[in-house]
């Protein structure tokens, strides 16, 4: 068990590492779109959790869904640069559809875990 969490400290260092070094290229130079540094987020942080995947390691439900939170407000951000949009993604849509994604994510992992005799509908 020891040898499990001393590698996982390890893979964590490793994901700040890359973290800090993303931020501070995206806040130095002005010509990287904001949503690379924060899709970029997303894909390490999804990286962390895949790589304790591949070694049998327990990953964090945490990690995974601020990962998938960070890429769909990345891509979001990077959307009408990559796309010709017939409408403008605003930033109060591009943060509607995060809280949305996370609602999604919240029910999609709690509802499996309701035991069936405690739902009773009247009626």
């Amino acid at each position: 068990m020891d040898k499990t969490l001393s590698l996982n400290r390890k893979f964590e260092a490793i994901a700040w590492g890359l973290l800090f070094i993303l931020w501070g290229v995206t806040a130095l130079f002005d010509f990287v779109p904001g949503g690379v540094g924060i899709a970029g987020s997303g894909l390490i942080l999804l990286g962390l959790n895949a790589v304790r995947s591949l070694r049998d390691m327990p990953t964090k439900s945490r990690t995974t869904t601020l990962g998938i939170l960070a890429l769909v407000w990345g891509g979001l951000e990077l959307t009408p640069l990559l796309f010709d949009l017939p409408f403008e993604l605003s930033d109060r849509a591009i943060f509607a559809i995060v809280l949305i994604v996370l609602g999604g994510i919240l029910l999609t992992r709690e509802l499996p875990r309701i035991p069936k005799q405690s739902i009773e509908i009247p009626r």
